[in-house]
């Protein structure tokens, strides 16, 4: 098979990554990124792109499986209106290419509580981005929503603390819908939902992650 990857240099594409190119079902991943990746493997095609012209980089979106799991920070992108812009618009864009080059099966990592009414930016943004991407009609679908991620070397702060206080919560018995998720644990998830030949829309929530991840193993 041959795979798509968009958000290749964050914490769960970056996992991602390193497993596709270690899979023998795999053989080519190609990448869409804005500047160079320190990876040398003959399965891996860089596309250096600007997501500010989907024009020039569309007709590059073609294999058999994509996976989407870019993101960023309010903290990083510096506005609301920046973080939309790679949340959003950057993965529709990508989604939009993928179904006009004839992708059949489209990956997406969303979160937890995403919902298009919410009144919370970050949750009404992720919602949003589902209803877009299914509306465009792939032959299947798999939308991830897991809670809190555990990224290596993670540098958000928030994030960190918020995954400590929910494992202390876990080992008393509390909170156990909102278990920290490791990002290769995710991308082991994101694999494995590759390779369920299915048609139609799908929408993983945490526990089931674990699952899926797990059968991975077997």
């Amino acid at each position: 098979m041959k795979a798509l990857v968009i958000g290749a240099t964050g914490a769960t594409g970056k996992d991602l990554v390193n497993q596709l190119l270690n899979d023998k079902d795999f053989e080519t991943v190609d990448v869409f990124v804005r500047k160079p990746i320190d990876i040398q493997n003959n399965k891996l095609n860089v596309h250096i792109v600007n997501f500010e012209k989907p024009e020039e980089w569309k007709n590059s979106v073609t294999g058999d499986v994509a996976f989407s799991c870019l993101g960023t920070t309010l903290k990083a992108a510096g506005s609301k209106e920046a973080q939309r812009k790679v949340d959003y618009d950057y993965q529709y864009e990508f989604a939009k290419a993928a179904k006009e080059n004839n992708v059949e099966d489209y990956i997406l990592v969303s979160a937890y509580g995403a919902n298009p009414k919410s009144k919370i930016f970050y949750s009404k943004m992720k919602g949003e981005l589902e209803e877009a991407v299914k509306q465009l009609h792939f032959t299947k679908i798999t939308i991830f929503k897991p809670g809190i991620l555990e990224r290596k070397d993670s540098d958000r702060v928030g994030e960190v603390l918020g995954s400590r206080i929910v494992k202390f919560a876990n080992k008393l018995g509390l909170l156990e819908s909102q278990k920290p998720l490791p990002t290769n644990i995710l991308a082991k998830a994101m694999i494995k939902s590759s390779k369920i030949k299915s048609n139609g829309y799908s929408s993983i929530k945490l526990g089931n992650i674990f699952c899926f991840a797990e059968k991975s193993n077997e």
